[in-house]
């Protein structure tokens, strides 16, 4: 084995940002595999008691975390906690300003590709490198090491990260340069959440229509309305859970509402995305923000 590779495989200094739902999992597995692990302290976290007594540690600004290591990862809700996180808000300075020559930036959230690319530029002017690598998959794969990353950037840049990238993830696919991992996973999120807003307003209409629950599932899972969507609606048709989908109704929304804006800034149509952010604005309209996805079924049959 050459140097490079042995060099690639060895622990890293890891530093993340936003240890939620998806961060929580990422940050269990980084550690699990021998990482030196640096979280930022800041509202919104899991519980991190395990992953202190693991060995990890934590600081409360996040240039002192950008100055301690050699990866940094983002695993925040969208376009403006990362420029945030990255470029600073209200007087605050973020993470460039102490960000090392050659450390690697791992965006994991899901962003708008413009802003992207404007991040990943600063990045580079400081002489670090950067990786759009949004996942896709639920939060229990995350605590399994079983994510899906769709990677924008540099093929070098990836490859020197695939040792770490592959603690917390099953499949990595290399999209394209910068930006093409979150226009990717928009276009994801679209077809995903579309397909399950599509299944809960049909799934309403055919409760009015005097279909029981189970004959709708049964049906559509021996013909063309079977697959992943159908899977994850079905727990909620038959048992009233949504354990099979946690992502809330605002989260949705938001990710719908950047596929528009990129859709829109190409001259793409975008009228069936349109009328999907249009139900998902109806549910929040109907029981708030924060419930789930799957709840759009109660909110068309009100």
């Amino acid at each position: 084995m050459n140097t490079n590779a042995q060099a690639a495989q060895e622990p890293r200094r890891v530093g993340l940002v936003g240890v939620g739902l998806m961060g929580s999992g990422i940050a269990q597995n980084i550690v699990k595999h021998g990482h030196k692990l640096t979280i930022l302290d800041h509202p919104g976290n899991q519980p991190v008691d395990a992953l202190l007594a693991a060995g990890a540690k934590a600081v409360s600004d996040v240039t002192t975390l950008a100055a301690e290591v050699d990866v940094l990862i983002l695993c925040v809700t969208g376009t403006p906690q990362v420029e945030a996180v990255m470029l600073g808000k209200d007087g605050k300075e973020g993470a460039l300003a102490s960000l090392r020559p050659g450390t690697v930036v791992i965006d994991c959230s899901t962003a708008v590709p413009d802003s992207t690319t404007k991040v990943a530029q600063a990045v580079q002017a400081k002489g670090g490198k950067f990786l759009d690598a949004p996942m896709t998959r639920t939060a229990k794969e995350a605590a399994e090491g079983r994510l899906n990353l769709l990677v924008g950037g540099d093929a070098e840049v990836l490859a020197s990260c695939l040792p770490l990238l592959r603690c917390f993830a099953e499949n990595i696919t290399h999209v394209g340069g910068i930006g093409a991992g979150h226009a990717m996973k928009l276009l994801h999120n679209f077809v995903s959440l579309g397909t399950v807003a599509l299944l809960c307003e049909a799934a309403a209409c055919a409760e009015r229509a005097g279909v029981a629950p189970d004959v709708f599932v049964e049906v559509l899972a021996k013909g063309g309305g079977n697959g992943v969507a159908l899977e994850r609606v079905k727990p909620k048709l038959l048992t009233g859970s949504t354990d099979s989908l946690k992502f809330s109704m605002a989260n949705a929304k938001k990710d719908l509402g950047y596929y528009n804006d990129m859709a829109q800034q190409s001259s793409a149509s975008h009228d069936i995305a349109q009328a999907v952010e249009k139900l998902l604005t109806h549910g929040i309209d109907t029981f708030g923000p924060d419930r789930m996805v799957l709840d759009l079924v109660e909110a068309l049959k009100k």
